[in-house]
């Protein structure tokens, strides 16, 4: 460790910001260490007070001794304890410099874990994608390619879907894009007609680009009557490079790989080499896309996502920062301090691109609980502008909405984050993970799949578009909704998801680039902006309905159910704690008990984990029969992973993976709000002998 301005740092990170984050800013590493060591100095004490004050509620919700189905009884106690606060007077956001990708379009948006260089560079490369691909290689066409070559009836299909969606989406005139046989396109709406380049047209629907690209010499457009041979949709509009959740980040040696994949995002030098099909590839940022406008103007289209980067929570410390006391630095703050310097790179046109064209900087804050923690937030990212020399505001903030006093309190959390707020949205996983935390003691509760038809779901879902609207988000921020977990099931994606846009919420998360072209379709055939006008008229979803606790009274479980839901659980445990803990792994597709792959992060992992500790703590279960399940998901996971050459078996339950799956339900209860990384830190760094 070394002494910077009272402050221990950790070499690797004290290097990295002297050497590549500090130059080319203006900021010299003196100045920059002294304003940090001072960021701490005020906020650290503010952090552990909040996470103190989180102890507070739930210890007097823990010793309630009312009815929570008495909702009057139960509101009036939670105003009473000041877990519920009372709401502003009506007002509307005045969040300023906010780019179209949040503030004024509408599609799909991708999080990627920081610490993976080429999912990163995929992700910020998913503005566009080819719907001829995207449908081709997934099944939202029904059947799989015939051989290993183009499958000439396939691609038929794909061909006739992709034509008929342009038929929704920028019609002719007269016919169908079907018949088509080229030409300069006579459209219905002929202002949708907005560039070309070369011989591929350029149209604009609902704020989204779309480019048929002809090519009569490509072996799919030599075959087209107009030779079409592909088209590209404007596809992942936003892009959160996360340091929270999907990532494995333990010490300093991790946050520096994760903070530099974010400086190289910044810089647009970011490049990542890998092995396909026996060939060495570099994969890099994509240009702007430049096309001859219809008046023989440029037209520069951008050609790749806008980036928000997550911060961890108030929860967490690392070690690669101490204070003079010895303790460890809350990692947040630090978060805070270090992403919003290397954006600098991007405000000051350092780099290779710009990422914000109105000079903002886009931070998304997880797991805030309440008004008092966004307020918190707001005088965080104060003291980062002024460290910095930054216009006041400079720094948004994304606010989740997964944790149920933010949830409960949503008006007064957006109020205290006014002037920066750029992006609220529902998670359904981590916010049921709370759920049951909270009214842990209230008794057992419904089994997991149920959860999505309960009362407080659909409120919760509600209410936050409601209120974002209220609010007047629109125009000026993201409302967004949950991530589609599975991959590999596009067709039910196509079919499901376009619910999400129906609400009013102006994106969503898809799990992959290909996902992302699929999913932009429904913000064509959906028009969001239309939509908030229609809602805008609906009441909010009252208040009782989400205080409404999804308690499983009068039920009695056979045997083989209460089995069902204890595997289910377990394996979905296991299957993800073993790749965190073993190899590091925070994200990834990892198969389900039924052998569907999901792409999983720690807010599956808190769910699972707190319903099985809610189970045992009102006897629904016993210890046995959760080890018996731990067991028994143990050999079935080590098979789901036979082939993988890093993989350590499970089974046995020796190994630090399975006892750290054992804890998060065994210690479930006395976890802070249910979450599991303490735990999971606890157990990797023990695996990485520290």
């Amino acid at each position: 460790m070394i002494d910077k301005a009272g402050l221990k740092v950790a070499a690797p990170l004290a290097d990295f910001i002297e050497a590549e984050v500090l130059p080319g800013t203006g900021i010299d590493a003196a100045g920059f260490w002294h304003g940090t060591a001072a960021i701490l100095a005020a906020f650290a004490p503010r952090n552990r007070a909040l996470l103190a004050r989180r102890d507070e509620l739930q210890a007097a919700i823990d010793g309630w001794d009312g009815d929570v189905t008495d909702t009057a009884a139960y509101e009036a106690f939670l105003r009473a304890i000041g877990y519920l606060v009372p709401e502003p007077a009506p007002f509307e956001v005045a969040t300023e410099n906010v780019d179209d990708e949040i503030a004024r379009l509408a599609g799909p948006q991708l999080v990627v874990p920081a610490l993976n260089a080429r999912f990163a560079l995929n992700a910020a490369n998913a503005r566009w994608g080819s719907l001829y691909d995207a449908l081709y290689g997934t099944d939202a066409i029904p059947g799989s390619p015939a051989g290993k070559g183009y499958d000439p009836d396939r691609g038929a299909k794909v061909i006739a879907w992709a034509k008929a969606f342009l038929d929704r989406a920028v019609p002719l005139a007269d016919g169908s894009w079907a018949d088509w046989t080229g030409g300069t396109p006579t459209l219905a709406d002929p202002s949708q007609l907005v560039g070309r380049n070369g011989d591929n047209w350029l149209f604009r629907h609902h704020g989204l680009h779309i480019e048929v690209v002809v090519d009569p010499a490509h072996p799919i457009g030599r075959s087209d009557p107009a030779h079409i041979a592909d088209v590209l949709l404007e596809s992942a509009l936003t892009t959160i490079i996360d340091l929270e959740d999907s990532i494995a980040a333990v010490d300093a040696d991790d946050k520096v790989a994760a903070y530099r994949n974010w400086l190289g995002l910044m810089r647009g030098d970011l490049a990542a080499s890998f092995t396909k099909g026996g060939e060495t590839m570099t994969r890099t940022l994509e240009d702007d896309r430049r096309y001859t406008a219809s008046d023989g103007s440029e037209l520069i289209v951008p050609g790749r996502s806008l980036l928000f980067v997550r911060n961890v929570g108030h929860l967490m410390t690392t070690p690669a920062v101490l204070l003079a006391d010895g303790s460890e630095a809350p990692e947040g703050i630090v978060d805070a301090i270090v992403t919003s310097a290397i954006a600098l790179h991007d405000l000051k046109g350092l780099g290779r691109f710009r990422n914000s064209r109105t000079g903002s900087i886009y931070i998304v804050k997880p797991k805030m609980h309440g008004p008092d923690e966004a307020a918190f937030t707001n005088d965080l990212f104060d003291a980062v502008e002024d460290l910095l020399g930054l216009p006041r505001h400079t720094i948004k903030v994304g606010v989740m909405d997964e944790e149920r006093r933010t949830s409960a309190n949503l008006v007064a959390t957006i109020h205290a984050v006014q002037d920066r707020i750029v992006f609220i949205n529902t998670g359904f996983l981590d916010r049921t993970g709370d759920e049951i935390h909270t009214s842990m003691r209230a008794g057992p509760m419904i089994r997991k799949g149920a959860m999505k038809a309960s009362d407080w779901i659909a409120a919760y879902e509600d209410r936050n578009v409601q209120i974002g609207l209220a609010c007047g988000l629109s125009g000026r921020a993201q409302i967004g909704k949950g991530m589609w977990a599975a991959p590999d099931r596009m067709a039910d994606m196509l079919d499901q998801k376009r619910s999400h846009p129906m609400t009013g919420a102006n994106t969503a998360w898809v799990p992959s680039p290909t996902a992302a072209t699929l999913h932009a379709t429904h913000y064509h055939d959906v028009d969001v902006f239309a939509r908030r006008a229609e809602r805008a008229a609906e009441p909010v979803a009252p208040l009782s309905k989400l205080l409404a606790v999804p308690l499983a009274k009068g039920r009695n479980w056979s045997p083989e159910e209460i089995r069902e839901e204890l595997d289910n659980n377990a394996q979905g445990i296991l299957g993800y704690v073993v790749r965190w803990i073993d190899q590091g792994v925070g994200c990834s597709k990892v198969l389900d008990i039924h052998d569907i792959g999901l792409m999983e992060d720690r807010a599956t992992l808190r769910i699972s984990a707190q319903h099985m500790a809610n189970w045992l703590l009102h006897g629904v279960v016993t210890p046995p029969e959760i080890d018996a399940a731990f067991t028994r998901m143990a050999a079935k996971v080590d098979a789901q992973n036979a082939g993988d050459p890093a993989y350590e078996p499970l089974s046995g339950g020796a190994g630090l993976a399975y006892q750290a799956a054992r804890a998060l339900v065994f210690e479930g209860v006395d976890q802070p709000s249910g979450y599991t990384e303490p735990l999971l830190h606890a157990y990797r760094l023990r695996k990485k002998g520290h």
